[in-house]
């Protein structure tokens, strides 16, 4: 028997331990074990990958992927086709209508505590069963949706899905390396009971069962590949219901809009692709962490917003909060400063954006953040819109920095006269790996200084002018100047405490500004 084990764990995500074994009995999932089945004995094993649903943006993220599978024609792309298993146009009538129903409130959201793979080696068929919990919710219209939790890799699989939970019974999915989730639908229930759902699970060729498991629970060695259960409702709900990952709380607002930042930033940021090892960010110096909230002061926000430092969004307590909000409260003075920035600088990464001829996903979950963090005209904004716009005004700076530091090194390339392609003393642009776990940016440029320091010296400082003058009197047991940064602006942090607080550290000479001969 192959089994796999889910628990839930908080509101939005759920955590995984994946248990491979084969006999009559399910071992407990912290053992490693070793079971008979007749006279053949083998062993099982407890597997703990990366965890897909461990990340605070699992459910969004799939409910972005639900909106975007609608093009501006409002019919169904090929690409979400693909990204959903389905193997047809016509059989996309579901995925339509949770596209449309995602783009009003969202569907209603259940995780099933608990789903187990069983094994017929005589039928040739796999039996998914999911333990649902007790909701009213499940007398609505059920979606099982199953989310992968890494591309497919290897031919692509034609799979029949039969169960009398489905409707109908017998559902097909075609699951290529673009698919990301596979959408079955259920039977509503017509009582508030425990339900199990049995799915029998079987392909047109006999001889890609094997694929199957590993497309299910990662069955190759050093596979990491598995999915994650999740089941949408839709229907009519009444007024005294919330879904899961709704939007009209401010602390799920404020969720949905740092998922949003998320992506906005791995779609816009320049792809530089370094091979350092990631950098923990907590291994460099920094000042003492800053409060940011309702008590910060107006000189240190004002500060913040006059900033041209590069700003990197952490959150790394953010996975294990069920629920984050921020807070700022700033006079109507700073309140119209930020305003006016925000849109300045808006202006100016929608011409970067032209520029670079960035796709209308850029455009769209940047027109997302706006509506998120936008002020009202008529009266003062929440708290939480004020801290949302500060977020969205320093992302969009860091933004614009990067993209004056290509366009610095373009303008480099292309001067002959520069002192750069000479050898001189000069900047070097450098970029190195951050933590993966940011909401980005997860690169940073902080330069390098390189280049000869021959006569006349760059930028030198008196030692190193009294150096040189030693070195030419013929004293040569000492070092020569060297091309090193003599200026260096600082690294802002955002973080979360584990209370949720946010704060900011500043990781004070991260990048070099100005080089010379020292």
């Amino acid at each position: 028997m192959w089994s796999v084990d889910v628990f839930c764990c908080g509101t939005l995500m759920l955590c995984a331990a994946l248990q491979v074994s084969r006999g009559q009995q399910q071992i407990p999932v912290h053992d490693a074990t070793t079971t008979v089945k007749g006279d053949q004995q083998t062993s099982s094993s407890t597997h703990t990958g990366d965890i897909l649903h461990n990340a605070p943006c699992f459910v969004d993220d799939i409910f972005v992927a639900l909106r975007e599978a609608v093009g501006n024609d409002g019919e169904l792309t090929n690409s979400s086709l693909a990204n959903f298993g389905l193997c047809t146009v016509s059989s996309g009538s579901v995925l339509l209508e949770l596209s449309r129903e995602t783009s009003k409130n969202g569907p209603e959201v259940l995780h099933p505590v608990g789903v187990h793979l069983a094994e017929d080696d005589e039928r040739g068929t796999l039996t998914l069963t999911f333990d649902l919990p007790r909701s009213a919710f499940l007398k609505l219209n059920p979606v099982l949706l199953l989310a992968f939790e890494s591309p497919l890799t290897g031919e692509n699989l034609d799979v029949t899905f039969t169960s009398q939970s489905l409707q109908p019974n017998t559902q097909s999915v075609c699951i290529s390396g673009e698919t990301r989730y596979i959408m079955l639908t259920g039977k509503a229930s017509e009582s508030n009971v425990h339900q199990k759902w049995r799915i029998s699970v079987v392909t047109k060729s006999p001889d890609m069962r094997q694929s199957l498991k590993d497309v299910l629970i990662g069955a190759k060695s050093g596979s990491n590949i598995s999915v994650t259960p999740l089941l949408l409702l839709l229907g009519e709900r009444g007024t005294d219901t919330r879904h899961v990952s709704g939007s009209s709380p401010a602390s799920s607002q404020t969720s949905s809009f740092l998922c949003e930042l998320k992506r906005f930033l791995g779609d816009i940021l320049p792809e530089d692709h370094p091979v350092s090892p990631p950098l923990q960010l907590d291994s460099l110096q920094s000042l003492p962490p800053l409060t940011l909230g309702l008590s910060s002061s107006e000189t240190l926000l004002a500060g913040l917003i006059n900033s041209s430092a590069l700003t990197i969004f952490s959150f790394s307590s953010w996975s294990r909060l069920q629920v984050h909000h921020g807070e700022l409260a700033l006079s109507p003075a700073l309140l119209e400063e930020l305003g006016q920035r925000l849109e300045q600088t808006v202006v100016q990464i929608m011409e970067v954006m032209r520029e670079e001829e960035m796709g209308h996903k850029a455009t769209e979950r940047l027109g997302r953040l706006r509506e998120l963090s936008a002020f009202p005209k008529k009266e003062p904004p929440a708290g939480e819109r004020q801290y949302r716009a500060f977020l969205l005004l320093k992302a969009l700076q860091t933004v614009a920095r990067m993209y004056d530091v290509q366009r610095g090194l373009r303008a480099t390339r292309a001067d002959p006269n520069n002192p750069a392609r000479a050898n001189i003393c000069g900047l070097k642009s450098l970029t190195v790996s951050l933590e993966k776990h940011l909401v980005g940016p997860n690169t940073a440029n902080i330069n390098n200084c390189q280049g000869s320091c021959a006569f006349p010296l760059v930028n030198p400082k008196n030692h190193g002018v009294l150096l040189n003058s030693h070195i030419e009197s013929g004293n040569t047991d000492e070092r020569a100047p060297c091309c090193v940064p003599v200026s260096y602006d600082a690294l802002e942090v955002v973080d979360l405490d584990e209370h949720g607080m946010t704060y900011v550290s500043i990781k004070t000479d991260v990048v070099a500004k100005e080089c010379g001969c020292c």
